[in-house]
C-alpha cells in the first residue's frame, strides 16, 4: 500500500499535467478557428500555469524536461502559437505589423540562449575544488554571487521575462493594434539582454574568485598553517548528517588541532554548529593531498563506499567509532577489518567482534566508552508525580527485511494503545528519522501511532502552561537560531557561504551548549505535563528524552545502549520471532530488559516495576550490563577517548619515523627533502644555461 499522502501527491500532478495540456490544446483550437476569448484566456492560463508550477511542482516539471518537453520548448510552442493566432485574426497585416514582432521575438529568444551561456561560465568560474567552512577563505577572493534568476534558474527567468511579451500580445489580439506587442516585446528583449550584461560582469577581475590551482595551493597552506592532527571523516546521504553530528563536541574535546573531512558538498551545511574547521573534498586527486598534511588521526562514525578512497592515505591511521552500539548485525560490519582500529564502547562490542568472526583482530578493538553520553542523568528513584513517562523510541526497519529490526510494523500500535489506555502514562514518543524509508508498512503504521496519540490527546485536560512560557520558548529559540543558523540570501551559492561561514567568534561552541540546554528547558516547560508528546524534529534530542523519561521502550538498537547509562528501567519489544529466552541470549543489550511481546504483554508488569522500585527486580542486572556495554565510569569515557586517539597518533608518527628511516637507508632512494632540492638545483642550472645561450 502507498504511504499516506503520496496518492494526493500523484493526483495533484496528473490534474497539473491534464491542466497543461488541455491549455495548451485550447490555445491551438483558438489561435486556429479564431476564437479570440479562447485564444486569449489560454494563452494567459497557459503561461500562469507554467510560472505556478515552477513553484509548487518542479518534480513534475523535472520529469517533462526528461521527456524533451522542457520549459524553453513549452514557452517557445506557446509564443509560437501566439503568433499563428495573431495571422488569423482580422485587422493585423502580417507583413508589415507581425514581421517585426517576429524578429524581436526572435531576439529575445537569442539572449536567453545567450544569457545561458554566461550563465554557464559564471557557474564554471564559481566552482571551487573544495568547500570550507569555520575557515577564513578571504585570501580566495570570494564574492557575492549574482541573482540566482540569471545564473541557476533557466525556466523561471524566460517565463518571468516572457511575461511582458505575452501580455503585449493579447493586448495586440484585443486591439488589433501590434503596438502593443511590440512594447511588451521590447520590454521582455531589455530585460533579457540588460540580465545578460549585469551577469556578464561575473566574468570581470573585480568578480573573479581564485583558480582551482590557486585554490589547491591555498589549501595546502592552510594544513601547513593550521596542523590539523585528528579529524572526522564523513560521507553519506542526506539524512545521514546525525551519524556525525554526534560526534562534533567529542571531536571538538580532543588534544590537539581537530579537523572534519567531508565528501559532499551539500553535507557540510547538514553538519550542525561546530567550532571545527570543515573541509569539503569532493575529487579523490584532491583528497590526496591530505597525505602531505600533519593530519594523523581520522575517526570515521560510518561506512561509506568513498571511506576505502580515503583508506589509500597510509600516513593517516584510521578508527572506526561508528555511530551508534547495538547487537544488530550492522554493528559488525566486515568492513570494519579496514580500518587500524575499531573503537568500541566497552566489552560486549569486543565480544561481539570475536564471535562475529569477520576477520577484525581483538588487539585492534579499542574500548573507549561513549563520550556523548554525559548529559545523560542518572537514576533518581520512582516517579516523583502521578504520572509515569514512558519514552517509546523504535529504530526503523533496516535495508534487510528482518521482522525484528523495528517494533513500529508488529508491535507498535499494540504498545502505544497499553500506554494510551492507563490514566497516569504520559507518553513520549520519538521515532527513528528513516522510519518507513524502506518499508511502507512502517511509515504506514508510525503514522496510525501519530494519530492514535493526537487522538488520545484530545481525551485529556488539565493545567496549561501560562503565556510566560511560550514567550521564554520563543525568546530561546530566537536565540539558539542565531547562533546555530546561518541567515543566507536566496541568491547564495556556496562560495558566498564560505565567505559568510568564515572563522567563528571565540566562545561560539560553549554559547551553543548553553542555549541548547536553556532551550530544551523551555521546551518541555512549554506543554503540559499530562500531554502526549510527538517528537519528529531534531531537536529535543533523544538524550533530552532520556532526561525527561522514567522508563524506555525500544528495539535492538543503540538508544538501549546509550540509555543503559542512567540505569533507568527499559524494555525491549521482540517482534524477531525467537522465544524470550533464545532473544536475550542472542542479543546481550536486552539482559536487564523487560522483554514486550508483539500484543504489548508485560507492559503493565513493567509500569508497576517502574511505580515501585521494590518490584524492579532487573535493577542489578542494569547497573551490571552498563558496565558490560558501556566500561568503566573511571577514567571517565571523554579520558578513555582522547589517550585512544594519543595512542593512534603515536602510531602514525612511528611509522613516519620508520619510512623515513628505511627510505634513508635504501641505496638510490632519496627522500623527498632531497628530491625537492635537486629539482631546485635542476632549475637554477636550467635558468643558467637558458641565460647564457639568449646570450
Amino acid at each position: 500500500m502507498p504511504s499516506a499522502g503520496i496518492v494526493p501527491r500523484r493526483a495533484v500532478q496528473l490534474a497539473a499535467l491534464f491542466a497543461m495540456m488541455v491549455a495548451f490544446t485550447a490555445q491551438l483550437l483558438g489561435a486556429l478557428l479564431p476564437v479570440i476569448p479562447l485564444f486569449i484566456a489560454a494563452s494567459v492560463v497557459n503561461l500562469g500555469l507554467d510560472l505556478v508550477l515552477q513553484h509548487k511542482q518542479p518534480g513534475l516539471l523535472a520529469v517533462l524536461g526528461r521527456i524533451r518537453f522542457d520549459v524553453t520548448v513549452r514557452q517557445l510552442l506557446r509564443d509560437m502559437l501566439i503568433l499563428v493566432g495573431l495571422l488569423h485574426i482580422d485587422g493585423i497585416n502580417p507583413l508589415e505589423e507581425q514581421a517585426p514582432l517576429t524578429i524581436t521575438l526572435l531576439l529575445f529568444y537569442g539572449t536567453h540562449f545567450v544569457c545561458q551561456a554566461v550563465a554557464v561560465l559564471v557557474r564554471r568560474t564559481r566552482s571551487m575544488p573544495f568547500v570550507t567552512r569555520n575557515i577564513d577563505a578571504s585570501a580566495l577572493r570570494l564574492c557575492d554571487a549574482p541573482p540566482r534568476i540569471l545564473s541557476r534558474q533557466t525556466g523561471r527567468r524566460l517565463l518571468r521575462f516572457s511575461v511582458p511579451t505575452t501580455t503585449g500580445m493579447m493586448l495586440t489580439a484585443i486591439t488589433t493594434d501590434a503596438y502593443w506587442g511590440g512594447i511588451g516585446l521590447a520590454v521582455s528583449l531589455a530585460l533579457s539582454a540588460g540580465g545578460t550584461l549585469y551577469l556578464g560582469t561575473w566574468l570581470l577581475p573585480k568578480h573573479r574568485v581564485a583558480s582551482e590551482k590557486q585554490a589547491l595551493e591555498w589549501l595546502d597552506n592552510w594544513l601547513a598553517e593550521y596542523r590539523p592532527t585528528v579529524g572526522m571523516y564523513f560521507s553519506g546521504g542526506s539524512s545521514s548528517a546525525y551519524q556525525a553530528n554526534m560526534w562534533l563536541s567529542t571531536l571538538a574535546a580532543l588534544d590537539g588541532n581537530p579537523i572534519i573531512v567531508l565528501r559532499e558538498r551539500f553535507m557540510v551545511q547538514k553538519i550542525e554548529a561546530t567550532d571545527v574547521p570543515i573541509v569539503c573534498i569532493p575529487k579523490v586527486a584532491n583528497l590526496m593531498r591530505l597525505e602531505h598534511s600533519t593530519l594523523k588521526v581520522l575517526l570515521h562514525p560510518a561506512n561509506s563506499g568513498k571511506t576505502s578512497q580515503i583508506l589509500r592515505i597510509p600516513s593517516i591511521k584510521h578508527a572506526f567509532t561508528n555511530h551508534g552500539e547495538s547487537d544488530k548485525l550492522s554493528s559488525c560490519n566486515p568492513y570494519a577489518k579496514a580500518y587500524d582500529e575499531v573503537w568500541v564502547a566497552g566489552p560486549a562490542a569486543r565480544d561481539r567482534y570475536q564471535l562475529a568472526d569477520i576477520g577484525v583482530e581483538d588487539k585492534d578493538v579499542i574500548e573507549v566508552g561513549r563520550p556523548q553520553l554525559a548529559p545523560i542523568q542518572p537514576y533518581a528513584g520512582a516517579p516523583a508525580g502521578r504520572l509515569t513517562t514512558v519514552l517509546y523510541a523504535p529504530t526503523w526497519e533496516g535495508w534487510d527485511g528482518n521482522p525484528g529490526n523495528t517494533s513500529v510494523i508488529l508491535a507498535g500500535e499494540n504498545i502505544v494503545r497499553e500506554l494510551l489506555a492507563d490514566e497516569n502514562v504520559r507518553l513520549l514518543y520519538k521515532p527513528h528519522p528513516m522510519t518507513g524509508s524502506v518499508d511502507p508498512r512502517a511509515g504506514a503504521a508510525n503514522t496510525r501511532i501519530q494519530a492514535m496519540i493526537t487522538e488520545a490527546n484530545a481525551r485529556r485536560s488539565g493545567a496549561q502552561p501560562g503565556p510566560e512560557a511560550a514567550a521564554e520558548l520563543a525568546r530561546c529559540t530566537d536565540a539558539l537560531n542565531a547562533l546555530t543558523t546561518s541567515a543566507f540570501r536566496k541568491s547564495a551559492d556556496e562560495l558566498e557561504r564560505m565567505r559568510l561561514q568564515g572563522t567563528p567568534e571565540e566562545g561560539r561552541a560553549a554559547a551553543v551548549a548553553a542555549a541548547v540546554t536553556a532551550w530544551e528547558e523551555a521546551y518541555w516547560n512549554s506543554f503540559p505535563e499530562w500531554e502526549h508528546r510527538i517528537i519528529t524534529t531534531a531537536r529535543p534530542g533523544i538524550f533530552s528524552c532520556f532526561n525527561q523519561a522514567d522508563v524506555l521502550i525500544s528495539d535492538v538498537s543503540s538508544v538501549v545502549s546509550d540509555y543503559l547509562t542512567s540505569e533507568k528501567p527499559y524494555a525491549v519489544a521482540n517482534t524477531s520471532g525467537m522465544s524470550e529466552d533464545d532473544f536475550r541470549v542472542n542479543f546481550p543489550t536486552v539482559r536487564a530488559a523487560t522483554i514486550l511481546t508483539p500484543e504489548a504483554e508485560g507492559v503493565a508488569g513493567l509500569l508497576d516495576a517502574v511505580r515501585n522500585p521494590e518490584k524492579d527486580t532487573l535493577a542489578g542486572e542494569r547497573a551490571e550490563l552498563k558496565e558490560h556495554l558501556l566500561g568503566p565510569s573511571d577514567p571517565p569515557s571523554s579520558v578513555r577517548f582522547n589517550q585512544a586517539a594519543l595512542a593512534l597518533a603515536a602510531k602514525a608518527d612511528e611509522r613516519r619515523v620508520r619510512m623515513e628511516n628505511r627510505l634513508s637507508g635504501i641505496p638510490g632512494q632519496r627522500s623527498q627533502e632531497d628530491v625537492d632540492a635537486s629539482e631546485t638545483a635542476e632549475d637554477k642550472a636550467n635558468g643558467a644555461s637558458d641565460t647564457t645561450a639568449a646570450v
